[in-house]
C-alpha cells in the first residue's frame, strides 16, 4: 500500500470515528426524547436505563452510518482542499478517482459490515429493546404524588394533597376519589392527613387516612323500579386502605416479538413474506371463484345442469328495450332485487378485502424490511461519493461548512427515504419502490459531483454561474429578435 494512501485513509477515519459518535448521539437523543413518557418516573434502576441506552444506541447504527460517512468525507477532503494537499497532489499527476480508490475500498468494506450488523445484531437488539419498552410501559410509575394537583398514577383512584410535612412525611388535606368500581360506584375520601406506605414485598400501597369522611354511591344495589340512590356515608378517625400496586420491575417475555419483523433477519424475512403470500393468494383465489359461483350472471346453484337456449330465440329476444315491457311491479320487483345483490356484493368485497388486510400488511412490512436492509448499506457507499467531491469542490474543513452542507443533504435524503417508506408501508407503492427511492435519487447526485470533482469544474464559483447566465440571456435576446 502506498504512503499516499495510508495517510488518505488515516485523515479520514480520525474523523469519521468522531463524527460517527456524534450522529449515534444525535440519534440517540432523538429517540429517547421519542421515548421519554415510558422512562421517566418509573423508578427503574441504573442496569435497566444502561441497557436501554445501549440498544438504542445499536437499532441507531444503520442510520448513524450513512450520515457520519458523509460529514467524514466532507471533512477530510474540504481539510486536504483547504490545506492546498490536494492540489499538490493533483500537481504530481494523481487524479482525484486515484485519491480515493483507498477509500472507496475501505467504505465497500463498511457498507458490508453495515449490511452484515443489520442483518446480524441489529434484529437481536431490536427484540431486547422492544420488549424492555413493552415492559418500561406496563410498569407502575414511581410513588411520587405531588402537591396541589391530583395524582393518576394508580389505576382506578384520583389523589390529592394540598401540603406534606417534610420532617414526618405526613400529607395534610387530602382527597381521594375511588373509581375501582366503576365510575357509578365512586368512592369520594377526605381526610385531615394521611400516611402513604409500600407493603413489604411492593405489591401493595397502604393508605393511612386520619379524620375524616368518606361518601359512596351505591347505584349498584338500587332497588328496581325506585328512582332513589342509595349512598353510604362515613366518619372516620382513622381508615386504611389496601391497594394493588405492583411497583416491581418485570421484563416481557422475548418470544413475543420472533414473529414480528424486527426479530428477522434478510433470509427470515424473505421466507416469512413468501410463506404468508402463498397464503394470501390462496384466500384470495377462493375469495374469487366465491364471487364468481355466487353472483357471475347470477348463478347461486352452479352445479345444476341446465339446457343449453336455442340460438335463435336469443337472436330475436328485444334484450335493450326487455325493461319497458314490465309493468310498474315487475320494474319495482326487478330494481329491488338488482339493488339487493349489488349491495351484497359490496359487503363481499368489503369483507374480502378485511380478511386479506392483515396478511398482506404482514408480508409488506416484511418486504420493506428486507429492502431496507439492502438500501441502507449501499446509502453509505452513495454519500462517500457525494461527501468526497463536494468537499473538494466547496474546499472548506473543520465544523462549518461541512456540517451545515452534510446536514441540509442528510435532511433531504430522510425526507425522501421517509415518504418512500410512508407510501410503501399504505400499499401505493410497492416495498421496492419506496425503499430505494432515495437511493435512485441520491446516486445521480453522486455521479454528477463526482464527474465535476474529477474534471476541477468550478462548481461553485459564482463568476462562472454568472457567466452562464448571460450567455443565456443572449442567447434568449438573439431568438426573440431573430
Amino acid at each position: 500500500m502506498k504512503r499516499l494512501h495510508v495517510y488518505i485513509l488515516k485523515q479520514f477515519f480520525s474523523v469519521f470515528l468522531l463524527t460517527l459518535l456524534i450522529c449515534v448521539f444525535i440519534l440517540l437523543m432523538q429517540f429517547v426524547w421519542s421515548h421519554i413518557n415510558d422512562l421517566v418516573g418509573k423508578g427503574v434502576g441504573i442496569s435497566v436505563l444502561a441497557e436501554f441506552f445501549i440498544y438504542a444506541a445499536a437499532s441507531v447504527i444503520p442510520l448513524a452510518l450513512p450520515l457520519a460517512i458523509l460529514l467524514g468525507a466532507l471533512m477530510t477532503f474540504g481539510n486536504l482542499a483547504e490545506k492546498v494537499e490536494l492540489t499538490a497532489m493533483k500537481a504530481a499527476g494523481i487524479s482525484l478517482i486515484n485519491i480515493m480508490k483507498p477509500l472507496i475500498v475501505a467504505i465497500s468494506l463498511v457498507s458490508i459490515g453495515a449490511f452484515g450488523f443489520s442483518n446480524n445484531v441489529l434484529p437481536v437488539s431490536q427484540v431486547k429493546l422492544w420488549t424492555l419498552i413493552f415492559s418500561l410501559r406496563q410498569k407502575s410509575p414511581e410513588l411520587d404524588i405531588p402537591l396541589g394537583e391530583f395524582y393518576s398514577g394508580i389505576e382506578g383512584f384520583q389523589i390529592y394533597v394540598r401540603d406534606k410535612d417534610r420532617k414526618t412525611g405526613l400529607l395534610k388535606d387530602m382527597m381521594i376519589y375511588d373509581f375501582s368500581e366503576g365510575f357509578e360506584d365512586a368512592t369520594v375520601m377526605v381526610a385531615d392527613s394521611g400516611r402513604v406506605y409500600l407493603s413489604n414485598d411492593n405489591k401493595y400501597l397502604r393508605l393511612s387516612l386520619y379524620n375524616g369522611e368518606s361518601f359512596e354511591n351505591l347505584k349498584g344495589q338500587r332497588v328496581s323500579g325506585s328512582n332513589k340512590i342509595p349512598y353510604r356515608r362515613e366518619t372516620f378517625s382513622e381508615k386504611h386502605l389496601l391497594i394493588d400496586f405492583d411497583s416491581d420491575f418485570s421484563r416481557f417475555d422475548e418470544s413475543i416479538l420472533h414473529d414480528q419483523y424486527v426479530a428477522k433477519n434478510a433470509s427470515q424475512l424473505a421466507h416469512s413474506a413468501d410463506s404468508v403470500t402463498l397464503i394470501a393468494d390462496s384466500i384470495a383465489t377462493k375469495q374469487s371463484e366465491e364471487m364468481i359461483a355466487t353472483h357471475y350472471f347470477n348463478r347461486e346453484y352452479p352445479t345444476l345442469d341446465v339446457a343449453k337456449p336455442s340460438a335463435r330465440l336469443i337472436a330475436h329476444s328485444d334484450i335493450e328495450n326487455l325493461y319497458e315491457t314490465l309493468t310498474p311491479q315487475q320494474r319495482y320487483m326487478a330494481m329491488t332485487y338488482a339493488c339487493d345483490n349489488a349491495r351484497k356484493m359490496n359487503d363481499q368485497v368489503k369483507y374480502n378485502r378485511i380478511v386479506l388486510h392483515d396478511p398482506q400488511q404482514y408480508v409488506r412490512r416484511h418486504r420493506i424490511e428486507w429492502h431496507r436492509k439492502f438500501s441502507l448499506s449501499l446509502a453509505c457507499l452513495i454519500f462517500f461519493f457525494i461527501g468526497a467531491p463536494l468537499g473538494a469542490i466547496i474546499g472548506k474543513g473543520g465544523l462549518g461548512v461541512p456540517v451545515v452542507v452534510s446536514v441540509a443533504m442528510f435532511i433531504f435524503y430522510y425526507i425522501i427515504d421517509n415518504s418512500g417508506y410512508k407510501l410503501a408501508r399504505d400499499a401505493q407503492w410497492d416495498p421496492w419502490q419506496g425503499m430505494w427511492i432515495s437511493t435512485a435519487v441520491l446516486l445521480p447526485i453522486g455521479i454528477f459531483l463526482t464527474y465535476k470533482a474529477a474534471h476541477d469544474s468550478a462548481l461553485f464559483n459564482t463568476d462562472a454561474w454568472l457567466k452562464m447566465w448571460e450567455k443565456m440571456k443572449k442567447k434568449l435576446i438573439r431568438k426573440r429578435q431573430g
